[in-house]
């Protein structure tokens, strides 16, 4: 073999290596199929600096199924009376703030819950929220020992699929004010008496064949959808089942049709 033919299969080797090592690189800087341990959405918090610490939501649903914690809002009332996560608390306003600046009345607090170390989770409007925050403060500052926030606050727990509840007032109105919102009938009996002005019946087990029929606004996710039953159990599971299905604006009212005579037809004859 002739000197000239040797560099010649060198240079051919040379290129094979650097082509396999360039195929190589891409492969390695190209996504992974393969599955991985990646954290869950529910496990995340906002990881903003405060004086009080954070909890991610899957501990809020365990903290409200073990009823270990008391759930405060940290709104004002009327916004915690158009939708409030179930089970929360309102707490009445200090006095002397001003909109921008509103925080809740920590010495209310204090007469309600005497025990200091009661462990107490707040929650407001979400990222940039600081009702909780500064709620949290006062409460410390009192010397409440186990203070968290649910910083995602309402926006989070209704995207990440939590159903939210509606005080009387706020329902009777909301109805009126907005006319794209939608009343669901959720009893489970055929020909419902008493009968609700502009309801849409669905009971549970027709929650979904509900998309395909029109009876739910397939349009506008966003649409506010209030549910309402023979009790607040039954309104709860047909308001969680439409939220399962992509709906995030549904709250559900925790009384009884019986204590909505304002929504009822009147009975002819």
């Amino acid at each position: 073999m002739t000197t000239g033919q040797q560099a010649r299969i060198v240079l051919i080797v040379g290129m094979m290596l650097m082509s396999a090592v360039a195929a190589s690189t891409r492969m390695e800087s190209q996504p992974s199929t393969q599955p991985r341990d990646a954290p869950s959405v529910f496990d995340g918090v906002v990881g903003n600096v405060a004086g009080s610490p954070e909890l991610s939501t899957a501990k809020l649903h365990a903290a409200l199924a073990s009823t270990s914690a008391i759930v405060l809002d940290a709104r004002p009332y009327e916004e915690y009376a158009v939708s409030h996560i179930h089970g929360a608390r309102a707490v009445p306003a200090k006095r002397g703030t001003t909109p921008a600046l509103y925080v809740g009345d920590a010495a209310e607090v204090g007469k309600s819950i005497p025990d200091k170390t009661q462990p107490l989770i707040l929650y407001c409007n979400g990222l940039f929220c600081g009702r909780s925050e500064r709620l949290a403060d006062d409460l410390i500052k009192l010397g409440y020992q186990n203070v968290r926030r649910y910083q995602l606050g309402a926006p989070g727990w209704r995207a990440l699929g939590g159903v939210m509840q509606v005080e009387k007032p706020a329902l009777l109105r909301l109805l009126v004010q907005d006319a794209t919102s939608v009343l669901i009938d959720a009893r489970a009996e055929a020909g419902p008496r008493p009968r609700l002005r502009n309801a849409v019946s669905i009971p549970l087990p027709e929650a979904s064949t509900a998309k395909d029929d029109g009876r739910l606004p397939m349009t506008d996710h966003n649409t506010r959808i209030f549910v309402v039953g023979t009790n607040g159990s039954e309104a709860r599971a047909v308001a969680e089942a439409i939220v399962h299905d992509a709906f995030h604006n549904v709250a559900f009212f925790d009384g009884a049709i019986a204590d909505l005579p304002e929504l009822q037809e009147d009975e002819e004859g």
